[in-house]
């Protein structure tokens, strides 16, 4: 059974098929902080550079999802999984697509059990 580091459920990945609708391809970045908090960036891919210094961990409904790998160091025994809440108010402010669509995505994660973790793929 292959493990992978990033997943995403069925609500959270409704919504990002209609961003796909709207926008086009996507890319995810974990923001590691600042304006957005730590929380899923989802952006139109030709409108977000993917910097050098990041992994890619996966895919998430055909969209690329990234992390620094500084931040990638205190994930590394972690599977992240993407989801979405409603969020009518707060978070006006966040550079993700998602939030004009009254969401916001959120990441969850567990650790790894031992024998996940030894049969994942390098990065």
């Amino acid at each position: 059974m292959k493990i992978n580091r990033v997943e995403v459920t069925p609500k959270a990945c409704e919504i990002i098929e209609m961003l796909k609708k709207e926008h086009g391809e996507l890319v995810f970045n974990q923001s590691g902080g600042c304006c957005d908090g730590t929380a899923p960036m989802c952006y139109a891919k030709d409108d977000f550079y993917v910097p050098s210094r990041n992994v890619k961990l996966g895919e998430i409904c055909g969209c690329e999802f990234f992390m620094d790998k500084d931040q990638f160091e205190y994930f590394r025994h972690s599977q992240i999984t993407i989801d979405v809440k409603e969020e009518k108010a707060a978070f006006g402010n966040s550079f993700s697509l998602e939030i004009n669509l009254g969401y916001q995505f959120i990441t969850k994660s567990r650790i790894f059990t031992d024998e996940e973790y030894k049969n994942l793929e390098p990065i």
